[in-house]
Formats: structure tokens, C-alpha cells, sequence
């Protein structure tokens, strides 16, 4: 009899997408044991619509995760590290495989420790081969990094940039225009707190000036929007 995975590949770019189903049927059709459900998404809308079903029977085995999705309509889901809080949180035993074009220290630090993946690779390190062996080694209970998010490691600061939700949905409303006046009706907080968190960002960025498009930029540039 041949063991089931339900699987959901959650990637913007239905290219990439079909590359890890790819790897995916490679391995099934590699190991007459092993069978995969696969269920491909392309926003985070319909990506915590699969989520929420599932937890409800814990019919998620293993998820691929591209960080760097666009919000959901909402605004509740920022990006794909949303979307990863919210999978440890209603499926903990799931696997989670994060794949994205980030290669900043800081980003995949913040990642690492706010969804904890299973597997980390960065998308400019993806071959046929590197994503079988990830999802092999993932199955097999052990982590998975690949070659960028190791050499990361062995360079990581002792800075941390550690940002909460409330930090990075300022971010984001600050970079689609939200004026500051409209933030306590879209924030939790004061603007008294909105203010005090800002500052906190700009010497968390070590970002001198006032002007708040050089913080936009420089969390851009760090992967955070």
C-alpha cells in the first residue's frame, strides 16, 4: 500500500509551482510507496482557504512556501511569513519547505525564527535535484538548507532584527502610501505608538534621516516589504 501525502505548493509564479510539483512526481514515480495529493495555489487569499479546510482535518502533509507573496485582499496576510505563522499555528505537524529569492541574512533570520521551516532554500540555488533532495530530506524528519542559507549562517550579525506583525504592517502601509493620520484607524495602536514604533524601525535599520522613504527603502532592501 502507498503512503499518501497531501501536499500544498503556495507560489505566485505558476512556473516555479509546477518545477516543485515536478520534483514531487519524480519521487513517486522514483518510489512505488510513496504517493502525493498535490494542490497548487498562486495568492494568499486562496492559500489560507486551503490552510483553514485543512485544519480542520489535518489534511496538509507537506507545504512549499514562497515568502515573498503579495497581500492577501484583506490586508491580514502581508506575505508568505504570514502565511507560515498561521500554518504552525493550525497545522504544527505539517512540514514546511520556505523557497524565496531572498538571500539577506536579516530577512531569513526573521523567517527562521517566526516559522521555524523545515527546509529554507533560496530560489537562485533551485535545480531538479536540489528540490528532490530537500523534499527527501524533509520526509526523513531532518532539516534542509540549501547552500546560500548555510554560507548565511556561518556570516550572520548579532543584530536582530526580529519585526512583530505590528512592525511589518507599518512597513507596509507606509510603502503604499498610507498617511500617517489614517494608521490608528488601520493599526491597533496609538499614534503616539505608531511614532514611537517607526522610530524604533529607523535605529533598527540604523536609518538616519527623517525622511521615512529611506526606512521604506532600506526594508525593502532587507525583504521585509
Amino acid at each position: 500500500m502507498r503512503n499518501m501525502y497531501n501536499v500544498l505548493i503556495i507560489d505566485d509564479h505558476p512556473i516555479i509551482a509546477d518545477a516543485y510539483k515536478s520534483a514531487f512526481d519524480f519521487i513517486g514515480a522514483e518510489n512505488k510507496d510513496v504517493n502525493f495529493n498535490i494542490t497548487i495555489v498562486h495568492n494568499s487569499d486562496d492559500a489560507i482557504q486551503k490552510i483553514s479546510e485543512a485544519s480542520k482535518t489535518k489534511g496538509i502533509d507537506i507545504v512549499f512556501l514562497d515568502i515573498s507573496l503579495p497581500p492577501s485582499t484583506d490586508g491580514k496576510i502581508l506575505s508568505g511569513e504570514d502565511i507560515g505563522i498561521k500554518i504552525r499555528e493550525l497545522l504544527p505537524e505539517c512540514k514546511i519547505i520556505v523557497a524565496t529569492t531572498f538571500n539577506d541574512n536579516y530577512r531569513i533570520q526573521v523567517v527562521l525564527k517566526n516559522v521555524n521551516p523545515d527546509g529554507f532554500l533560496i530560489k537562485n540555488d533551485i535545480n531538479k535535484d536540489e528540490l528532490v533532495t530537500s523534499i527527501k530530506t524533509v520526509m526523513g524528519n531532518s532539516p534542509y538548507y540549501s547552500k546560500s542559507v548555510l554560507e548565511l549562517f556561518r556570516r550572520q550579525t548579532s543584530i536582530d532584527y526580529r519585526l512583530d506583525k505590528i512592525d511589518r504592517q507599518l512597513l507596509h502601509e507606509m510603502s503604499i502610501g498610507t498617511k500617517m493620520k489614517e494608521l490608528p484607524n488601520i493599526i491597533p495602536m496609538s499614534m503616539a505608538g505608531i511614532e514611537k514604533r517607526k522610530k524604533q524601525l529607523k535605529s533598527i535599520f540604523d536609518v538616519q534621516e527623517n525622511d521615512d522613504r529611506a526606512l521604506i527603502l532600506k526594508a525593502k532592501e532587507k525583504g521585509f516589504i
